[in-house]
């Protein structure tokens, strides 16, 4: 373990001691539900281990009420995946559907998709939904976002890289 990565554990440590029942609470409050604001409090902290970066924050509670925001966001949107998931999947006939634990793999890569695709700026976003959902053509995507033919190609090809990536890994 590196000289930072001890530093790191101690503040996270010492925000946790300090902060962590009222972090708790504030969520609880927001989310009216105990066990859910736990696992979010949790997982708040556990994001501050995972930084490199950390500091001593001069607002501890604004950059955890952050934290939590984000990972409450993430939440919903994969709340909002699964439910869209599942929906189209109750469209397929019970004989073709995938067994549960394919559907959670599934789950689990369109997930994946879904956080490196929101890595992408909001027009590459677009051009790559416009194509793949809504069947529109490089002409068509680059008129409504006001750019050229060929940036939509790259913007296409960024989203492809991203779904490569969620499935296969980053390549060599």
């Amino acid at each position: 373990m590196s000289v930072q990565d001890s530093s790191n554990q101690q503040l996270v440590g010492l925000l946790y001691r300090d902060h962590r029942d009222w972090l708790f609470g504030w969520l609880r409050k927001s989310l009216n539900c105990a066990q859910r604001a736990e696992d979010l409090s949790q997982d708040t902290f556990v994001r501050l281990l995972g930084r490199a970066d950390l500091h001593s924050p001069r607002e501890p509670r604004a950059l955890l009420t952050t934290i939590a925001k984000g990972l409450l966001v993430d939440q919903f949107r994969r709340s909002a995946l699964e439910r869209a998931y599942l929906e189209e999947l109750a469209q397929v006939p019970e004989a073709v559907q995938p067994s549960p634990e394919e559907q959670a793999l599934a789950l689990e890569q369109l997930a994946e998709i879904d956080r490196l695709l929101g890595q992408l700026s909001s027009k590459a976003r677009a051009a790559f939904f416009h194509n793949r959902l809504d069947g529109l053509g490089h002409a068509e995507i680059a008129e409504r976002l006001g750019v050229s033919p060929s940036r939509v190609r790259q913007y296409l090809a960024q989203g492809l890289r991203q779904c490569y990536i969620a499935l296969y890994g980053k390549p060599l």
